[in-house]
């Protein structure tokens, strides 16, 4: 029996020494860009892009926690989480979530280390980009 657990394998090794190089452009899709995170539109994005020779290796989007409100961090996490699904379904290996401004840090921590565990069970790492938030 299989075990279906949330724990990474144990071996990866043999599969990734048996990758290879692609003839294939990684490209980072701003989230901004896209008209829509609709399941057919993403697919005929997706299938745009592979026809190409591009493929989405990061998916980056504009985050704001300005309003010290758990309402609003929510509905922003929420979005973010949205953002997550899409960059999976894009097969982009990455989410670049830009911090514009943050408002109440204690606050926000706990939800982008929410978001960056979401992001790996998807099979996408969350990196954050904090240049634009002061010190």
């Amino acid at each position: 029996m299989t075990d279906m657990s949330t724990t990474e394998p144990s071996e990866i090794g043999p599969a990734i020494d048996g990758c290879r190089p692609a003839e294939i452009d990684p490209v980072v899709v701003d989230a901004a860009d896209l008209e829509s995170t609709a399941p057919g539109y993403l697919r005929e994005f997706r299938a745009g892009l592979s026809a190409r020779g591009y493929q989405p290796a990061v998916l980056a989007v504009d985050a704001c926690f300005a309003d010290d409100c758990p309402l609003a961090t929510g509905e922003e996490a929420d979005r973010l989480r949205g953002f997550v699904r899409t960059a999976a379904f894009l097969g982009a290996g990455r989410i670049e979530v830009r911090l514009e401004e943050v408002a109440d840090a204690d606050t926000v921590e706990p939800t982008l280390a929410a978001l960056a565990e979401r992001a790996r069970r998807e099979g996408v790492e969350l990196v954050r980009v904090d240049d634009h938030v002061p010190a």
